[in-house]
């Protein structure tokens, strides 16, 4: 074994002996706990997007998909507002909707509005905003079946036995897919294939490729909604895994990577620090940054290629008029 795979190892199991002395009061927090631990010591640091979501941090999602900087929400409103009869046409009546990463209802009424499904089952990770949400639709579609499921949409979860005999259609949207690593997208998408079952169907957005100072404008906002979002990852891990970040010795910063076709999300230290997290402690120098969020922006036939590799076959794909953002039907491959 080599020297640093040694020391690696020898860190890893002092943050274990941590873990299990913090007696933390759920799985989700030990898992998130478990998580932060690991990719803060890896080099360069990094922090999973998905703790984003908490009930703060879903409402300063929301706010940002209203920022008149940040074009892809409105745009993929647009597409599903002008194209829902044409996804109705393509979808069983009487289907179980299954929305994965689930955030405000916007986007779900207008599938809703337009097609007629019996039950609709909304899967995120944040369960006091997804119960919220999930309230306010019942009492506007009294008629549908509405089994939230609070769960991380990212790995295996069971369907509610109450939709277990309907057709499944997935549901995705909001370009979450681009924060996926390719591999780790095809990943999902081969996972949300098994949980939908046979003959299932997904509807997918997708961001597409575009001007450079758009995308920079979009994910660097005047007001600073979007560093106040990235930031709350870090008010997460001091609030639930006791850590000690000093909030003003970090900076938002986003930037375009052409060759990968990405934006970058990065929390940069603006000094020499220390933070300490569940006896653990980390070490940062001026300028260094923690990763914490990509997203990828695809080409129409990059997404298919996508799709396709992980079981899927795109049916339809729709644009807005400038090419700004795409919705997919996926269909399962036989």
């Amino acid at each position: 074994m080599r020297a640093g795979q040694r020391v690696q190892e020898s860190i890893m199991n002092v943050h274990a002996s941590a873990l299990a002395e913090a007696h933390l009061p759920d799985e989700q927090t030990t898992a998130f706990a478990r998580e932060a631990i690991e990719d803060l010591s890896q080099q360069p640091k990094k922090l999973s997007p998905k703790y984003f979501y908490d009930a703060t941090g879903s409402e300063l999602f929301e706010a940002i998909t209203r920022l008149p900087e940040y074009y892809p929400t409105r745009t993929e409103l647009a597409i599903l507002r002008e194209r829902g009869s044409d996804i109705a046409k393509i979808i069983p009546e009487h289907a179980a909707l299954v929305e994965f990463g689930a955030g405000a209802t916007t986007k779900v009424r207008l599938l809703l509005g337009h097609c007629k499904f019996a039950a609709y089952v909304p899967v995120d990770i944040s369960g006091d905003f997804l119960k919220a949400q999930a309230n306010g639709l019942k009492r506007d579609f009294p008629a549908l079946g509405i089994y939230p499921v609070a769960a991380d949409f990212t790995t295996p979860f069971e369907l509610p036995r109450a939709v277990a005999s309907m057709p499944k259609v997935g549901f995705f949207p909001g370009s979450t897919i681009g924060n996926f690593e390719p591999q780790e997208a095809q990943a999902f998408l081969k996972s949300a294939r098994k949980i939908l079952g046979k003959g299932a169907q997904m509807i997918i957005g997708a961001d597409l490729e575009k001007d450079e100072r758009v995308l920079h404008d979009a994910y660097n906002d005047a007001a600073g909604v979007t560093a106040r979002f990235n930031l709350n990852v870090l008010v997460r891990i001091n609030r639930e895994l006791g850590g000690n970040f000093d909030l003003s010795a970090f900076t938002h910063r986003a930037i375009y990577n052409r060759e990968r076709h990405r934006i970058e999300m990065h929390l940069i230290s603006k000094k020499s620090q220390t933070v300490r997290l569940l006896g653990t402690s980390f070490s940062f120098r001026p300028g260094e940054s923690i990763h914490t969020e990509n997203s990828y922006k695809y080409s129409i036939e990059r997404f298919a290629s996508l799709a396709h590799g992980a079981g899927w076959r795109v049916r339809e794909s729709w644009t807005d008029a400038a090419k700004m953002f795409s919705v997919h039907a996926l269909e399962v491959a036989e």
